[in-house]
């Protein structure tokens, strides 16, 4: 492959005749010139369009020098914290930090700052003091209006103004940061760029916003929680492009965050045009001598063959990221990377994934949504299918079939995921086949999330008894093809609507199936999610109806500990749970029970060391019995 990487260096600069960069690309990933990482797609697609733009990945953001390092950009700075919120990049769910960072050089955490896009933009404001600075990547993206902020458990304000960025360019980028960069190379000024759709920007002046939504001011969501569920209420419904609103939000009643309705949806040519820009496909050579990036293992040999989610899940952030209408490239386009791909030196004959949000999404899901848009107050999957949904896997699966056609290709993987209630409304079984016969290894990976309807109906997700027909399908198509495949559920715990009850029932759900899960999600509220909403408002933000929430962390704890009950190291933990639930019916000896009494035999096929004990004390007294006879 002989494509280059974008600068780096004043030295790149030079050997490219470049004197002065139109943009610097300062991002909080180490460089990966791949199109799986935002700053890779910006960078090219203004590269394409005749800018220069240079990466400045992981500055030191101990230096303010070390923004500097590519000098004054001609028309701005682009800044993104990188693939992932940098908060949830640094933190676990029961906020300790990490030890890992797998878009670091050699997995080194560390080299990124704590909410990384506000400390970036005050580096440059030190040096730049009114060069223009756009921020976008799904940081920016996702708290571009206030928001909860876990970690530190307050109401943050706009990251726009804690930032001192000018502009935000919200969802996929591609539309409006060619806007944004042509309206500046016109010679507009960056305050004066505020009608391009897909962008955020700030104004002290109250009269030039027009045909606007008010939402609740700063102050109000401050002072009440039901105003922050409000707002986030009306923010939901705002999401689509064709039916979407420009909103506003006041801060101090003289400063106005302005959010201009989405940009439009990629059509194919679009994404295929995207998806042809000349990445190098791996990350710069400079981080060879570290390690390289943990990242690039998990999609080099992966195909983006979608983007966007109809899906609609509470706890997932794609509504107001990728949006609900599902944008797909051509065949063309991906086998023209796949067949790039499979004659690389290290591809060992498996393409890992076709996917993207949700892998067997390939259209929108019904027809007027590329001309009318999605439904401001309806899913198309919850809580049962629309009317209006199209169900159909046919051009998945010739797209698969044609991949696994492809020389050096030995397995064509699905791991992003596939929507089980989506795959039963299709009445064609050929996918379900296809899947079991070419696409599984052994092991399925699937979401159910939870199997209390009063917890999944807080998910947005279908009822337990659709994801027991998907199981029961299965199973039989696995016998019918003659193949032993599993599935492996993920779960989570603490989800809002989920007291001790419900993780009881999803206990006993688990010990009937015969199955412990390795690993559990515990619940981690991240910006700009309903389930969040509810998390910090105790409020459903569509009915205005209280929710309950786990909040403290002993009691999540508990929850989490019911769902690996055998576990030996949750048992006090799941006593404890079963105790205070009433639910002593669950600790016992008999084959329904979780857990053995204190003291009492293990779950475990071996005798446990109580047992061991008191089976020797009857043997010696046996024995001693036995002596006493003798001697008579």
């Amino acid at each position: 492959m002989n494509n280059r990487f974008l600068p780096i260096s004043r030295a790149d600069m030079q050997a490219e005749g470049i004197e002065q960069l139109d943009f610097v690309y300062i991002c909080g990933d180490a460089y990966v010139d791949h199109p799986s990482f935002g700053h890779a797609v910006i960078s090219r697609l203004l590269e394409a369009h005749g800018y220069t733009v240079g990466i400045l990945a992981q500055p030191n953001w101990r230096d303010a020098a070390s923004v500097t390092a590519l000098g004054e950009p001609r028309l701005g700075f682009l800044v993104s914290a990188g693939n992932m919120d940098s908060m949830v990049n640094h933190y676990s769910v029961s906020k300790k930090r990490r030890t890992t960072d797998a878009y670091s050089p050699g997995g080194e955490m560390g080299r990124r700052p704590d909410y990384a896009t506000i400390v970036y933009c005050n580096l440059i404001r030190q040096t730049y003091k009114h060069i223009p600075i756009i921020i976008g990547g799904i940081e920016a993206s996702l708290r571009r209006l206030a928001h909860y902020d876990y970690w530190s458990n307050k109401i943050k304000r706009s990251i726009l103004l804690d930032s001192g960025a000018d502009l935000i360019s919200y969802g996929m980028g591609e539309h409006s940061i060619l806007e944004i960069a042509d309206a500046l190379q016109s010679g507009l000024d960056i305050k004066d760029i505020t009608f391009v759709p897909g962008t955020v920007y700030k104004t002290r002046n109250r009269e030039d916003i027009y045909d606007a939504i008010e939402l609740p001011s700063y102050e109000m969501l401050l002072a009440e929680k039901k105003e922050y569920a409000k707002s986030f209420s009306i923010q939901y419904r705002n999401t689509d492009p064709f039916v979407a609103k420009r909103l506003v939000e006041t801060y101090d009643k003289k400063m106005f965050v302005v959010q201009n309705p989405p940009a439009k949806p990629l059509t194919q040519s679009e994404m295929d045009q995207v998806y042809a820009l000349p990445f190098c496909r791996t990350y710069h050579p400079c981080y060879e001598k570290e390690g390289g990036i943990p990242a690039i293992k998990e999609i080099k040999f992966s195909l983006v063959s979608n983007r966007g989610c109809f899906g609609g899940c509470n706890f997932c952030a794609l509504t107001f990221h990728q949006g609900r209408i599902v944008q797909t490239r051509s065949h063309a386009s991906i086998l023209a990377e796949a067949e790039q791909m499979v004659w690389e030196k290290d591809f060992k004959g498996y393409i890992h994934d076709v996917g993207g949000p949700t892998a067997n999404f390939r259209s929108p899901s019904c027809d007027k949504q590329l001309t009318k848009g999605v439904c401001p107050h309806k899913q198309c999957l919850f809580p049962k299918p629309c009317s209006n949904l199209k169900v159909d896997h046919k051009d998945y699966l010739k797209l698969l079939r044609k991949l696994r056609e492809l020389p050096n290709v030995k397995k064509v993987f699905i791991r992003s995921g596939i929507r089980f209630d989506y795959l039963m409304y299709d009445a064609d079984h050929s996918f379900l086949r296809e899947l079991c016969e070419h696409h599984v290894s052994g092991q399925l990976k699937v979401a159910p999330e939870h199997i209390s309807d009063a917890v999944l109906q807080r998910m947005g997700k279908p009822g337990v008894s659709v994801y027991k027909k998907f199981v029961k399908a299965y199973e039989n198509m696995n016998m019918e093809l003659g193949k032993k495949q599993y599935l492996v559920p993920y779960l989570m715990s603490s989800h809002p609507g989920s007291t001790i009850k419900e993780a009881i029932e999803l206990a006993e759900f688990l010990r009937d199936l015969g199955y412990m899960p390795e690993q559990v999600q515990d619940f981690y509220p991240t910006p700009s999610t309903i389930s969040t909403c509810m998390y910090y408002t105790g409020l459903d933000p569509e009915t205005m109806k209280p929710v309950y929430v786990a909040v403290n962390p002993h009691e999540k704890a508990m929850q989490r500990a019911l769902i690996q009950y055998r576990n030996p190291k949750n048992y006090d933990l799941v006593f404890e749970a079963l105790t205070k639930a009433g639910r002593t019916d669950l600790i016992g000896y008999e084959k329904h029970c979780l857990i053995r009494p204190k003291g009492g035999v293990r779950l475990s096929h071996k005798r446990s060391n109580v047992a061991q004990q008191t089976a020797a004390k009857g043997r010696k007294k046996k024995t001693i019995r036995n002596i006493h006879r003798k001697k008579r």
